[in-house]
């Protein structure tokens, strides 16, 4: 059996949500002593974690972020503001704590787990390396299809791993100098968008570099002409193995029914290429923040999923979606642990008419 095979196996295993523990949810929110459907979002959150795990009891008291690490050929042609090497030093630096996301995990008590699926030396991260970088796209696919399929495995089995360890929700991240190349590359392909439209500064370009950057994305599309229809395509032609492992953890989130929050660009990016692989994925997936990046918004658009948090943020690492984290929290004190209209001798509320 084929690595791809495989893979089908495990998405035709995807199931919808369990609509009975999500009404189980909703009557219990209703219950609560307070207005209806006062807290928004964070009751609809709740409500859908409650169909994802199939579980209207829910706790999430041990939460991860899977931060995919890996380095992008195309960086070759002068797309990025910093070399190569930041993706090593900013990835082993997720472990010491001096990393953004880490230090934003610690304090939202989460488990941060950073993954050489690609980095372009040796690292002291957990190794699950595909290819020590990909391809330049400007001149070559920037991964053969195989190793984009591999660098699914690496997402969906990471998520396995992590539910038989007893986590219950786990957020993306990313660390990869001239991913917002690739991020763009692939979104103006499934979106059917100019380059221009989807394509931002990333960690700081000048005007002269964004012209570039945008037309490097043309010339690799056109290069290589990958099909819209086929996101394992997309990815293998122009887009990254951070992506590509980002989007397998979006697949086993889905497959072992835990919820997977998304963080910005790239990570949405992941999520899109998830969705289009296995449609089923959506429901599966919390959206933390809108990202400055342009593209953001289209896809999130595209994809009909409301945004939690918007804050300005464009780090990555995965910091928008432990943002979300003590947020949750709240939510599930409030779930949990309020008084109902019972307990009050009360009348519930009734929806307006």
């Amino acid at each position: 059996m084929t690595r791809e095979e495989e893979l089908g196996i495990i998405i035709d295993g995807i199931e919808n949500l369990d609509n009975v523990a999500m009404e189980t949810a909703r009557k219990k929110w209703n219950s609560i002593a307070k207005p209806l459907h006062s807290l928004g979002k964070l009751e609809e959150h709740i409500i859908r974690i409650a169909g994802i795990t199939g579980n209207a009891e829910v706790e999430l008291k041990n939460r991860a972020l899977i931060a995919m690490c890996a380095d992008n050929g195309v960086v070759e042609e002068g797309v990025t503001q910093s070399g190569q090497e930041v993706t090593k030093i900013v990835a082993e630096n997720f472990l010491k704590e001096k990393a953004t996301a880490s230090i934003l995990c610690k304090k939202a008590g989460a488990d941060i787990f950073p993954v050489d699926i690609g980095i372009a030396t040796d690292s002291t991260i957990l190794q699950h390396k595909v290819m020590y970088g990909t391809k330049n796209m400007a001149k070559e696919p920037a991964m053969t299809r195989e190793q984009a399929v591999q660098a699914l495995e690496v997402g969906i089995h990471m998520v396995e791993e992590l539910k038989e360890k007893g986590y219950g929700i786990v957020a993306t991240g990313e660390m990869g100098i001239g991913n917002t190349t690739t991020s763009s590359a692939v979104t103006a392909v499934l979106l059917e968008q100019d380059p221009a439209e989807v394509t931002g500064r990333g960690a700081g370009l000048s005007g002269t570099g964004l012209k570039k950057k945008i037309s490097v994305i043309r010339d690799a599309i056109a290069l290589h002409k990958p099909k819209k229809e086929d996101p394992i395509d997309v990815l293998a032609k122009v887009g990254g193995l951070d992506i590509a492992g980002m989007a397998g953890v979006f697949l086993g989130g889905a497959a072992c029914r835990i919820p997977v929050v998304a963080d910005g660009f790239i990570s949405c990016v992941a999520a899109l290429c998830a969705i289009r692989i296995c449609p089923a994925v959506k429901d599966y997936v919390i959206t933390s923040h809108k990202s400055k990046e342009p593209a953001t918004m289209m896809i999130l658009e595209a994809l009909d999923i409301p945004v939690f948090l918007d804050c300005d943020m464009c780090l990555g690492e995965g910091t928008g979606a432990v943002t979300i984290y003590p947020i949750l929290d709240m939510a599930l004190a409030v779930y949990g642990g309020m008084c109902t209209f019972s307990d009050n001798q009360m009348e519930n509320y009734v929806p307006l008419v």
